[in-house]
Parts: structure tokens; sequence; C-alpha cells
């Protein structure tokens, strides 16, 4: 987080929260909200300008229960989620995964492929969601834990059942479960549309 977030926060700590105003699509796409309607699903207008977006990206956090945020000086905006905290894309150098917010993902504790065929990803910084056109090429480059090609297993996989993938020599074996779509927010600890605590 900018020292200069650091420093709002701590000259003007009760500053009220916002929401419905910022979400992060599927892609990983910061979208502005000006009506407060995000929570509404309406898709928002896309923010362009890269020293808001590189602003956004380097203070974004989560709370405790799982509502994500980009703390605007001493303001928390709280976004709503279209899939996960973090859209995860293979890394230019395929080297592993690097977060929408350019940050490198160091390693792997779980894979999660939902009935609508998205993986998702436990990660240090948070839950992610591979980016749909990074999803084939990273799912050929993944093996099991005997290095069997990762799609012969899943192609075998009964629902319910898990199989430890990796991916190269970049992040360990890992379980890759299925889990249906709906499920996907409550078990990797998101919550995807924020709302302000009952007072």
């Amino acid at each position: 987080m900018d020292q200069s977030v650091k420093d709002a926060l701590a000259r003007w700590p009760n500053v009220p929260a916002v929401y419905g105003w910022l979400s992060l699509d599927a892609r990983g796409r910061w979208r502005l909200h000006p009506q407060g309607l995000a929570n509404e699903g309406a898709p928002g207008e896309p923010i362009t300008n890269t020293q808001i977006l590189d602003f956004i990206s380097r203070n974004y956090d989560h709370d405790d229960s799982g509502r994500w945020f980009f703390q605007n000086g001493p303001q928390r905006v709280y976004v709503r989620l279209d899939a996960a905290p973090y859209v995860l894309r293979l890394a230019d150098d395929g080297r592993g995964l690097v977060t929408h917010t350019n940050a490198r993902v160091a390693s792997v504790s779980g894979w999660w492929l939902d009935d609508e065929g998205r993986l998702y990803a436990t990660t240090p910084l948070g839950a992610g969601i591979v980016l749909d056109r990074d999803l084939q090429p990273l799912l050929d480059k993944m093996r099991t834990a005997d290095g069997a090609p990762l799609l012969d297993a899943l192609a075998a996989m009964a629902p319910g059942q898990s199989v430890p993938a990796a991916y190269d020599d970049v992040y360990a074996a890992a379980p890759l479960e299925s889990i249906a779509q709906a499920d996907i927010a409550g078990r990797l600890g998101f919550e995807p549309r924020p709302q302000a605590d009952p007072t």
C-alpha cells in the first residue's frame, strides 16, 4: 500500500466505506459505476487511465470478512468481483502466473475446476481465476504428480475426486478438485458482492 494512503488513513481513520462504485470483471479489468449500482449487476465503465489503474493495483486489499477493496486515500471502496479477487495470466517469460495487478504468484496450494470449465487457484495473495485465453496453454503445461499430462487425468476424473496437479517445475503438485461454480466464493473465502455491515 502506498505510504500516502497509509498517511491519509492515519490522519482520517473514520471515513465511511463505499459500496457499489467499483468492480473487477472476469478478464481483470477495473470498471467504475458512477451511479453506485455495481452490486445490482450493472456492467460499469472501463477504467483506462494507466496511472489510476496502477494506483488501484498498489492499494488493493481485503478485510477479515473476505471483502476486497481499493483503499482510496482514507476511504475504502469495496469491489464487486465478477469471478475472483485476482485474475491470473501466464507470465510473459512462461514461468508461472501473474495477477491482474502484475504481482507474481509465488505458489499455488490448490486448483479448482468449476462446472463451467473455469480454473481457479488458491495462492498466497488470494484466490484467482485463470484468464480464459491462458487456460488451454496452462493446462497443456500441467502434469500430475507422476508426470502424466493433467488433461488425461481430468478426462478420467470422477465427480468429487481430486488429482495432484503441478505446473512444470514452477508450482509443486497441489490438489485439483472439481467444484460447482456457485460454490467457488464460499469455498475460496471471498465475498463477490460486498455489503456494508448491518448497523
